[in-house]
């Protein structure tokens, strides 16, 4: 029994561990820009890592300490935060399955339709309430400042390989015509009908297109690209916790046995 409560105390230990990676990428995602304006997945991620580190120290503490009621809470609440987490990583891997960047004829930066992406992803940005709060924190960035520091010639610009927000934010859409000044300054569209972002394009520095769909569609890629990112650290540390949890269940049921076994043994002796 005290072999078994060991193991069980060890596998813990383990999932103890596990519930770092998972924290830490809700505290990468926090710190990204687009993130911070956002807030969608971060605190659902470190809330459920802060859950599963607790659990398990329950588990923990149950197993050296040989208190069985603390063992079956964590077999309960374990199984409950692996379904949990599971259903967390399917829904990261369906609202990022869509969307992508289109090639522009001369350029090396993608551009990004808002009609691309899921249905999840657009509500979080069509409501003109949500949007004006996403705005304003994206403007005062130094998201676009920085393209004016880095780029002087237009061709050093047509060539960059901008971030989604960059081109969709900082600059506006190639099909417009606008005639380059400096990354974050054009004049002279030649086609100011193409797309409503041909007009909602702005020189002012704290508009540029943060009133375009485009900029939305590249707000939504870049967290596309981040939460697969995390969503692969959750992909690896779930196989590993379901794992753990599966040895932790053998242990659990081997220490029982061994425990009625014993008190057999005393009752017939």
């Amino acid at each position: 029994m005290a072999m078994s409560n060991n193991v069980i105390g060890g596998i813990n230990f383990i999932a103890m561990l596990l519930s770092i990676p998972i924290i830490g990428a809700g505290i990468w995602l926090s710190t990204e820009a687009d993130n911070t304006c956002v807030q969608i997945l971060q605190w659902p991620v470190i809330i459920l890592g802060i859950l599963i580190l607790v659990v398990a120290i329950a588990g923990f503490i149950g197993g050296f300490w040989r208190i069985s009621w603390l063992l079956v809470f964590y077999l309960i609440a374990m199984l409950v935060l692996i379904i949990l987490l599971t259903c967390l990583v399917v829904f990261v891997y369906m609202v990022t399955i869509r969307g992508s960047g289109h090639p522009e004829p001369s350029r090396s930066f993608l551009e990004y339709r808002l009609d691309d992406y899921s249905g999840f992803l657009k509500r979080r940005v069509r409501s003109h309430y949500k949007w004006d709060r996403i705005r304003t924190c994206l403007s005062s960035t130094t998201l676009c400042a920085e393209l004016n520091q880095t780029y002087r010639m237009a061709q050093d610009f047509f060539n960059s390989h901008l971030t989604p927000l960059q081109s969709g934010c900082c600059k506006p859409p190639t099909q417009c015509g606008y005639t380059f000044v400096n990354p974050t300054y054009w004049i002279s569209p030649i086609n100011n009908a193409a797309d409503m972002d041909c007009l909602n394009w702005s020189n002012e520095q704290t508009g540029l297109c943060y009133a375009c769909d485009s900029c939305k569609a590249g707000l939504l890629e870049n967290l596309k690209k981040e939460w697969r990112r995390a969503n692969i650290i959750l992909i690896i540390t779930l196989v590993a916790l379901i794992c753990v949890y599966v040895i932790g269940c053998c242990a659990f049921r081997n220490a029982k046995t061994e425990d009625l076994f014993r008190k057999y043994k005393q009752g017939y002796t």
